[in-house]
């Protein structure tokens, strides 16, 4: 993040506006530790959950920053799971949302992470939270169809398979959600996989039919027209299937209904009142002396 975007964002994120100084100075105190100690660090996540940390991690430093970096989406996920439940996460980059699934929740998970660099990470915060049990953790990408595709590997979160003329790309064996979930129907999946969604969401049939699926949180960011994608596509599938967007609010736990999906991520629900049901029940949380 550059320097200017994320002081920004330190002063308006929900978990951190009432509190700016103090998250200014978690990043400056960072910026200064990364130039003395070039080593990562283990970062208390949650209050039962941990996440390394090293230089150049945007999403895994997001959340040092700013406590749950997603806010709105991660505290959907901590409020809506159950240790019951199973979770996946498709495009887990270092795990965060597999570390909170797993780890804090205490549910079984799939991760899928086609990057052997960025996999590795993911594989080091299963490790230190002792989720091995809990998370089958894939070095794998999803689509259609089983294929092998290339993939670029110098771009953090931002990875994504590549396009004609992109450079530093590795080849990587592909997948079907279908597939790599079996018999395990998710409650909740996350799809974070810039701009292939399309492609992941045809080889997901059968598990998006499947009534035990309650939530979809996915990001639609117009990253689908590198590929000649439109995702308004996307939003009309979840619709014939009974999901419907919405926007949650972590502190007052409600849920507010979209005509359209939002620029980041969108939360996709079917069963509604199941859904609220397991909202309001949750445990409360505390981030950063924030209670929700």
């Amino acid at each position: 993040m550059a320097i200017w975007h994320t002081l920004q964002l330190l002063t308006s994120h929900p978990l951190t506006k009432k509190n700016q100084l103090k998250a200014i100075a978690r990043f400056f105190k960072w910026q200064i530790t990364t130039k003395i100690n070039p080593y990562p660090v283990i970062y208390s996540f949650t209050s039962k959950s941990k996440i390394i940390v090293a230089k150049g991690m945007t999403g895994a430093t997001g959340n040092l920053y700013l406590g749950l970096h997603e806010f709105a989406d991660m505290a959907f996920l901590l409020h809506f799971l159950r240790k019951e439940d199973f979770f996946v996460d498709a495009g887990a980059n270092v795990g965060s949302y597999t570390v909170l699934a797993s780890a804090h929740v205490g549910c079984q998970s799939i991760a899928v992470e086609p990057v052997p660099s960025t996999y590795n990470h993911l594989m080091n915060n299963v490790f230190i939270n002792r989720m091995t049990a809990k998370v089958t953790a894939l070095n794998i990408g999803l689509g259609k169809e089983n294929a092998t595709l290339k993939f670029t590997k110098t771009l953090d979160t931002v990875n994504h398979i590549a396009t004609e003329g992109e450079v530093d790309t590795i080849d990587v064996p592909i997948k079907t959600v279908d597939e790599i979930v079996g018999l395990n129907v998710p409650a909740l999946i996350k799809i974070d996989v810039e701009g292939y969604e399309t492609e992941v969401l045809k080889g997901a049939i059968e598990t998006l039919k499947n009534e035990k699926l309650k939530a979809i949180i996915i990001e639609l960011n117009g990253s689908g027209g590198r590929y000649g994608f439109d995702e308004k596509n996307i939003h009309n599938q979840f619709l014939q299937l009974n999901f419907m967007p919405f926007i949650y609010n972590p502190f007052d736990r409600q849920l507010t209904k979209t005509e359209n999906f939002g620029s980041y991520n969108t939360i996709y629900i079917r069963d509604v009142d199941f859904v609220k049901g397991r909202l309001s029940t949750a445990e409360k949380l505390e981030i950063l002396g924030q209670f929700f």
